[in-house]
């Protein structure tokens, strides 16, 4: 309507519609939030009529009852096979209505409009309002809010935090309190999740900085051995991020052996694509070197004679 004018009243006087208001009151009238972001961004004020008053707004009831005439009454008999034809029929017809002079003034209503009525209109904002939907959000223990069942992050500290949702056709923005906390691209499909890294804690931001390439680059650099458990782990799951957690327990274990001691472990070839599998294996291996050891320096003991040992 804003666009047609060319410009923006100072005072709307809608119905008492769900869409735009809340709760009617001649004192206090409550306006829906969509509405009233509106009504903020194009500078103009919302009086609601009073329910079943008519002559809140004489000039609306006769108007209403002069388009039913002059476009649902001429179109009635016509049929329409897409909503363009339909509306090219109604801008037709409103056309005429504008352009038709009326014999008690002897003048055409978009004359009068350009005289009297633009001058009073402010000039519209440079950029369109774009409608919103507004929800209540309770945060999750994964620091993600729901909408539309896609999942979007939050900054992890408002875990069980209410907070209010806007979205568009494009953008999910997150507010608490007021404040605008985060911000995503709206999902249509794809992946379920949209995660910003700068939301997670930090243990969840670096499991997050894994890779299946960065799982093979670390074994690569052990041996052949490795990198083959580590490609056999993450192809044993249906996803392989469900094997970072498998390899990054196996990072842990090695970290505490030298390299020729962890390719000596060969757990490929007994098919250990575990952690608790691959702990039994360095304490087996790890067993056989502390029994092969002591009888080799005994050897030794016996060529040197008794006393040698301290």
């Amino acid at each position: 309507m804003f666009r047609f004018f060319d410009g923006v009243p100072r005072l709307i006087v809608p119905d008492n519609l769900k869409s735009g208001v809340n709760r009617s009151s001649f004192y206090d009238p409550e306006i829906n939030r969509s509405f009233g972001r509106m009504a903020s961004h194009y500078g103009v004020g919302v009086l609601p009529a009073r329910p079943k008053r008519p002559k809140d707004k004489p000039k609306v009831e006769s108007g209403v009852r002069f388009a039913q005439s002059c476009i649902l009454g001429r179109l009635r008999n016509h049929t329409f096979f897409s909503l363009d034809e339909a509306n090219a029929a109604i801008r037709e017809a409103v056309e005429r209505i504008n352009t038709r002079v009326m014999r008690q003034l002897g003048q055409c209503r978009r004359d009068l409009f350009e005289t009297m009525e633009r001058p009073a209109l402010a000039t519209l904002p440079a950029e369109e309002y774009e409608f919103a939907e507004w929800r209540l959000a309770r945060v999750s223990t994964d620091y993600h809010v729901e909408f539309e069942r896609y999942f979007y992050s939050v900054p992890h500290g408002l875990i069980r935090e209410q907070v209010d949702v806007r979205a568009t056709s494009r953008t999910i923005e997150v507010f608490f309190k007021g404040k605008r906390v985060a911000v995503h691209q709206r999902r249509y499909g794809g992946a379920r999740f949209g995660t910003d890294p700068d939301h997670m804690p930090s243990s969840h931001r670096r499991y997050a900085e894994w890779s299946p390439e960065r799982f093979r680059r670390w074994a690569r650099s052990i041996g052949p051995q490795t990198e083959g458990l580590v490609i056999a782990i993450l192809a044993s799951r249906p996803h392989p991020e469900q094997g970072f957690r498998t390899c990054l327990g196996i990072l842990k274990l090695y970290q505490a052996i030298d390299a020729a001691q962890a390719e000596a472990a060969r757990a490929l070839e007994i098919g250990g694509l575990n952690c608790k599998s691959i702990t039994a294996l360095i304490k087996t291996h790890k067993a056989s070197r502390h029994t092969a050891e002591p009888a080799a320096v005994g050897e030794h003991a016996n060529l040197r004679g008794p006393g040698y040992f301290h």
